[in-house]
């Protein structure tokens, strides 16, 4: 989808160092970071795919003995730098 958005011009330029350093479109650039935000604001949907990929594979999920391991990857993805 296209969209026109505006930002700062110290932002764009960093930006289109960062994709011209990287070997990345400005459009994947970002893309990436928009996911990256999305997932770093919305850790709950983390936990959630997390807890069906434990289901997948017969593994405990939070509420059961696997309790402090899912419990501290969700910490851990709360505060990681996207």
């Amino acid at each position: 989808m296209k969209t026109a958005i505006s930002i700062p011009d110290d932002v764009f330029e960093a930006a289109e160092e960062l994709a011209r350093r990287s070997g990345q479109t400005r459009s994947g650039l970002y893309s990436r970071a928009v996911r990256e935000y999305l997932a770093r604001h919305a850790p709950g949907r983390v936990t959630e795919a997390l807890d069906r990929a434990l289901e997948d594979v017969g593994a405990p999920a939070a509420a059961s003995e696997g309790a402090f391991a899912v419990e501290s990857g969700r910490r851990v993805l709360e505060e990681a730098e996207w």
